[in-house]
Protein backbone atom coordinates (compact mmCIF):
# COMPACT_ATOMS: atom_id res chain seq x y z
CA UNK A 1 0.00 0.00 0.00
CA UNK A 2 1.37 3.39 -0.97
CA UNK A 3 2.11 5.59 2.03
CA UNK A 4 0.56 9.06 1.94
CA UNK A 5 1.70 11.78 4.34
CA UNK A 6 1.64 15.53 4.79
CA UNK A 7 4.90 17.36 5.35
CA UNK A 8 3.73 19.74 8.06
CA UNK A 9 5.68 22.92 8.75
CA UNK A 10 3.30 24.51 11.23
CA UNK A 11 2.55 27.53 9.04
CA UNK A 12 -0.34 28.72 6.91
CA UNK A 13 -0.05 26.56 3.80
CA UNK A 14 0.64 23.26 5.51
CA UNK A 15 -2.03 23.95 8.15
CA UNK A 16 -4.50 24.44 5.31
CA UNK A 17 -3.57 20.93 4.14
CA UNK A 18 -4.35 19.61 7.65
CA UNK A 19 -7.81 21.17 7.41
CA UNK A 20 -8.35 19.86 3.88
CA UNK A 21 -7.38 16.37 5.06
CA UNK A 22 -9.85 16.65 7.94
CA UNK A 23 -12.50 17.51 5.35
CA UNK A 24 -11.56 14.58 3.10
CA UNK A 25 -10.52 16.84 0.21
CA UNK A 26 -6.82 16.04 0.32
CA UNK A 27 -7.53 12.32 0.12
CA UNK A 28 -9.37 12.82 -3.16
CA UNK A 29 -6.34 14.51 -4.69
CA UNK A 30 -3.77 12.08 -3.27
CA UNK A 31 -5.78 9.01 -4.21
CA UNK A 32 -6.33 7.44 -0.83
CA UNK A 33 -6.03 7.55 2.93
CA UNK A 34 -3.45 9.84 4.52
CA UNK A 35 -1.53 7.98 7.20
CA UNK A 36 -0.07 10.96 9.06
CA UNK A 37 1.10 14.55 9.00
CA UNK A 38 4.79 14.78 9.87
CA UNK A 39 6.15 17.81 11.70
CA UNK A 40 9.94 17.72 11.45
CA UNK A 41 10.92 19.84 14.44
CA UNK A 42 14.32 21.46 13.85
CA UNK A 43 14.60 21.83 17.64
CA UNK A 44 12.80 23.46 20.53
CA UNK A 45 15.86 25.73 20.65
CA UNK A 46 15.60 26.51 16.92
CA UNK A 47 11.95 26.68 15.86
CA UNK A 48 10.09 29.86 16.73
CA UNK A 49 8.26 29.20 20.03
CA UNK A 50 5.00 30.50 18.56
CA UNK A 51 5.14 27.78 15.91
CA UNK A 52 5.74 25.06 18.49
CA UNK A 53 2.87 26.35 20.60
CA UNK A 54 0.52 26.37 17.60
CA UNK A 55 1.49 22.87 16.51
CA UNK A 56 1.12 21.38 19.98
CA UNK A 57 -1.89 23.29 21.26
CA UNK A 58 -3.94 23.88 18.10
CA UNK A 59 -2.92 21.62 15.21
CA UNK A 60 -2.33 18.32 16.99
CA UNK A 61 -5.65 18.45 18.94
CA UNK A 62 -7.49 19.48 15.76
CA UNK A 63 -5.98 16.59 13.84
CA UNK A 64 -6.81 14.14 16.61
CA UNK A 65 -10.41 15.34 16.65
CA UNK A 66 -10.69 14.62 12.93
CA UNK A 67 -8.80 11.33 12.85
CA UNK A 68 -5.51 12.68 11.47
CA UNK A 69 -2.38 11.92 13.47
CA UNK A 70 0.19 14.72 13.52
CA UNK A 71 3.55 13.26 14.50
CA UNK A 72 6.40 15.40 15.77
CA UNK A 73 9.76 14.13 14.51
CA UNK A 74 13.27 14.91 15.72
CA UNK A 75 16.50 14.68 13.79
CA UNK A 76 18.89 12.05 15.13
CA UNK A 77 22.65 12.08 14.69
CA UNK A 78 24.88 9.26 15.93
CA UNK A 79 21.91 7.81 17.76
CA UNK A 80 21.09 10.99 19.68
CA UNK A 81 18.47 13.70 19.00
CA UNK A 82 19.98 16.95 17.80
CA UNK A 83 18.91 20.41 16.63
CA UNK A 84 20.12 23.05 14.22
CA UNK A 85 21.13 25.29 17.13
CA UNK A 86 23.04 22.47 18.79
CA UNK A 87 24.92 21.50 15.64
CA UNK A 88 26.04 25.06 14.89
CA UNK A 89 27.01 25.82 18.48
CA UNK A 90 29.20 22.73 18.95
CA UNK A 91 32.77 23.99 19.51
CA UNK A 92 34.23 21.45 17.08
CA UNK A 93 31.58 21.91 14.37
CA UNK A 94 32.70 23.59 11.15
CA UNK A 95 29.31 23.39 9.41
CA UNK A 96 27.15 26.49 9.31
CA UNK A 97 24.08 24.51 8.12
CA UNK A 98 21.98 27.65 7.55
CA UNK A 99 22.25 29.98 4.50
CA UNK A 100 24.47 32.64 6.07
CA UNK A 101 25.80 35.60 4.09
CA UNK A 102 29.45 35.63 3.09
CA UNK A 103 31.73 37.53 0.75
CA UNK A 104 29.40 37.35 -2.23
CA UNK A 105 26.56 39.04 -0.29
CA UNK A 106 24.23 36.18 -1.08
CA UNK A 107 23.03 33.27 1.07
CA UNK A 108 25.69 30.57 1.02
CA UNK A 109 24.97 26.89 0.54
CA UNK A 110 22.82 25.38 3.27
CA UNK A 111 21.83 21.91 4.40
CA UNK A 112 19.27 22.67 7.12
CA UNK A 113 16.22 21.84 5.00
CA UNK A 114 17.69 18.58 3.72
CA UNK A 115 19.18 17.40 7.02
CA UNK A 116 16.44 18.49 9.40
CA UNK A 117 13.30 18.35 7.24
CA UNK A 118 13.52 16.18 4.14
CA UNK A 119 15.80 13.42 5.48
CA UNK A 120 13.96 13.34 8.81
CA UNK A 121 10.67 12.79 7.00
CA UNK A 122 12.46 10.30 4.74
CA UNK A 123 13.61 8.16 7.67
CA UNK A 124 10.05 8.00 8.98
CA UNK A 125 8.47 7.00 5.67
CA UNK A 126 11.15 4.35 5.08
CA UNK A 127 10.54 2.89 8.53
CA UNK A 128 6.82 2.84 7.83
CA UNK A 129 6.86 1.05 4.50
CA UNK A 130 8.03 3.39 1.73
CA UNK A 131 10.22 1.72 -0.90
CA UNK A 132 12.14 2.82 -3.96
CA UNK A 133 9.59 1.15 -6.22
CA UNK A 134 6.68 2.37 -4.10
CA UNK A 135 7.68 5.78 -2.72
CA UNK A 136 5.62 7.66 -0.18
CA UNK A 137 3.47 10.46 -1.56
CA UNK A 138 4.51 13.52 0.46
CA UNK A 139 2.15 16.51 0.28
CA UNK A 140 4.06 19.81 0.24
CA UNK A 141 2.18 23.03 1.01
CA UNK A 142 3.16 25.28 -1.87
CA UNK A 143 0.39 27.67 -2.92
CA UNK A 144 -0.29 29.30 -6.27
CA UNK A 145 1.48 32.55 -5.40
CA UNK A 146 4.77 30.66 -4.94
CA UNK A 147 4.41 28.08 -7.71
CA UNK A 148 8.03 28.70 -8.77
CA UNK A 149 9.13 26.77 -5.66
CA UNK A 150 7.44 23.56 -6.77
CA UNK A 151 9.84 20.85 -7.90
CA UNK A 152 13.03 22.47 -6.60
CA UNK A 153 15.76 20.12 -5.47
CA UNK A 154 16.16 16.48 -6.33
CA UNK A 155 13.50 13.96 -5.39
CA UNK A 156 14.39 11.71 -2.48
CA UNK A 157 14.59 7.97 -3.35
CA UNK A 158 11.56 6.97 -1.27
CA UNK A 159 9.55 10.18 -1.49
CA UNK A 160 7.44 11.58 -4.29
CA UNK A 161 6.39 15.16 -3.70
CA UNK A 162 2.87 16.25 -4.57
CA UNK A 163 1.36 19.74 -4.40
CA UNK A 164 -2.35 19.58 -3.47
CA UNK A 165 -2.72 23.33 -2.99
CA UNK A 166 -1.72 23.89 -6.61
CA UNK A 167 -4.25 21.27 -7.74
CA UNK A 168 -6.92 23.13 -5.77
CA UNK A 169 -5.82 26.53 -7.06
CA UNK A 170 -5.29 27.88 -3.53
CA UNK A 171 -3.19 30.95 -2.81
CA UNK A 172 -1.84 31.87 0.62
CA UNK A 173 -4.90 34.06 1.15
CA UNK A 174 -7.10 31.14 0.14
CA UNK A 175 -5.29 28.93 2.65
CA UNK A 176 -5.92 31.46 5.38
CA UNK A 177 -9.61 31.41 4.49
CA UNK A 178 -9.70 27.60 4.64
CA UNK A 179 -8.22 27.69 8.15
CA UNK A 180 -10.52 30.49 9.30
CA UNK A 181 -13.60 28.69 7.98
CA UNK A 182 -12.57 25.60 9.95
CA UNK A 183 -12.87 27.60 13.17
CA UNK A 184 -9.23 27.49 14.24
CA UNK A 185 -6.71 30.35 14.46
CA UNK A 186 -4.52 31.15 11.48
CA UNK A 187 -0.94 30.22 12.48
CA UNK A 188 1.99 32.64 12.51
CA UNK A 189 4.67 32.38 9.85
CA UNK A 190 6.89 29.40 10.60
CA UNK A 191 10.67 29.25 10.46
CA UNK A 192 13.69 29.01 12.72
CA UNK A 193 13.85 32.30 14.59
CA UNK A 194 17.42 32.88 13.37
CA UNK A 195 16.80 32.02 9.70
CA UNK A 196 18.95 34.19 7.37
CA UNK A 197 16.08 34.24 4.86
CA UNK A 198 14.26 36.70 7.14
CA UNK A 199 13.71 40.07 5.55
CA UNK A 200 14.88 43.14 7.44
CA UNK A 201 11.33 43.87 8.57
CA UNK A 202 11.00 40.41 10.10
CA UNK A 203 14.26 40.89 12.02
CA UNK A 204 13.04 44.30 13.19
CA UNK A 205 9.76 42.79 14.40
CA UNK A 206 11.66 40.03 16.20
CA UNK A 207 13.76 42.63 18.02
CA UNK A 208 10.59 44.52 18.97
CA UNK A 209 8.37 41.60 19.93
CA UNK A 210 10.84 38.94 21.11
CA UNK A 211 14.08 40.61 22.20
CA UNK A 212 15.06 37.39 23.95
CA UNK A 213 15.07 35.52 20.63
CA UNK A 214 16.82 38.40 18.90
CA UNK A 215 19.58 38.22 21.50
CA UNK A 216 19.88 34.46 21.00
CA UNK A 217 20.18 35.00 17.24
CA UNK A 218 22.98 37.48 17.95
CA UNK A 219 24.68 34.87 20.14
CA UNK A 220 24.51 32.36 17.28
CA UNK A 221 25.89 34.86 14.78
CA UNK A 222 28.78 35.76 17.09
CA UNK A 223 29.71 32.09 17.47
CA UNK A 224 29.77 31.66 13.68
CA UNK A 225 31.89 34.79 13.24
CA UNK A 226 34.36 33.60 15.90
CA UNK A 227 34.66 30.17 14.28
CA UNK A 228 35.43 31.70 10.91
CA UNK A 229 38.05 34.02 12.38
CA UNK A 230 39.68 31.13 14.27
CA UNK A 231 40.11 29.33 10.95
CA UNK A 232 41.51 32.43 9.25
CA UNK A 233 38.42 32.88 7.10
CA UNK A 234 36.18 35.87 6.50
CA UNK A 235 33.18 36.22 8.82
CA UNK A 236 29.65 35.21 7.92
CA UNK A 237 26.46 36.95 8.95
CA UNK A 238 22.72 36.38 9.34
CA UNK A 239 21.81 39.27 7.02
CA UNK A 240 23.00 40.75 3.75
CA UNK A 241 24.14 43.87 5.63
CA UNK A 242 27.45 42.10 6.42
CA UNK A 243 27.46 43.37 10.00
CA UNK A 244 26.21 42.00 13.34
CA UNK A 245 22.42 42.08 13.44
CA UNK A 246 22.36 44.17 16.62
CA UNK A 247 24.33 46.85 14.78
CA UNK A 248 22.09 47.08 11.73
CA UNK A 249 18.62 46.02 12.88
CA UNK A 250 16.50 48.44 14.88
CA UNK A 251 13.28 47.46 16.61
CA UNK A 252 10.28 47.85 14.31
CA UNK A 253 7.55 50.36 14.86
CA UNK A 254 3.89 49.44 14.59
CA UNK A 255 2.97 47.86 11.26
CA UNK A 256 -0.13 48.40 9.15
CA UNK A 257 -0.32 44.66 8.53
CA UNK A 258 -0.99 41.78 10.87
CA UNK A 259 1.58 39.03 11.20
CA UNK A 260 -0.47 36.80 8.88
CA UNK A 261 -0.87 39.34 6.12
CA UNK A 262 -0.19 37.63 2.77
CA UNK A 263 2.04 40.50 1.65
CA UNK A 264 4.65 39.59 4.26
CA UNK A 265 7.51 37.15 3.74
CA UNK A 266 6.63 33.49 4.11
CA UNK A 267 8.65 31.16 6.26
CA UNK A 268 8.71 27.35 6.33
CA UNK A 269 4.96 27.08 5.96
CA UNK A 270 5.17 24.41 3.26
CA UNK A 271 6.77 21.78 5.47
CA UNK A 272 9.91 21.47 3.34
CA UNK A 273 11.14 25.01 3.73
CA UNK A 274 12.14 26.75 0.51
CA UNK A 275 12.26 23.57 -1.60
Amino acid sequence: MTLRVISYGGGVQSTAMIVLAAQGKLQEIMGGEIQAALFANTGDDSEHPDTLKYVREIAIPYGKKHGLEIIELQTVKNGEPTTIWNEIMKPDSKRMLIPVFGDINMPLQRSCTVDFKIKTVGRWVKKNGAKKDDPALVAIGISTDEIQRAGRGKEEPMQQRVYPLLDLGLSRVGCMQVIHDAGIPVPPKSSCFFCPFHKTQVWAELRRDRPDLFDKAQELEDVMIAKQEARGKNPVYLTKHQRRISEVIHAAGDTLFGENDPNLEHGCDSGHCFT
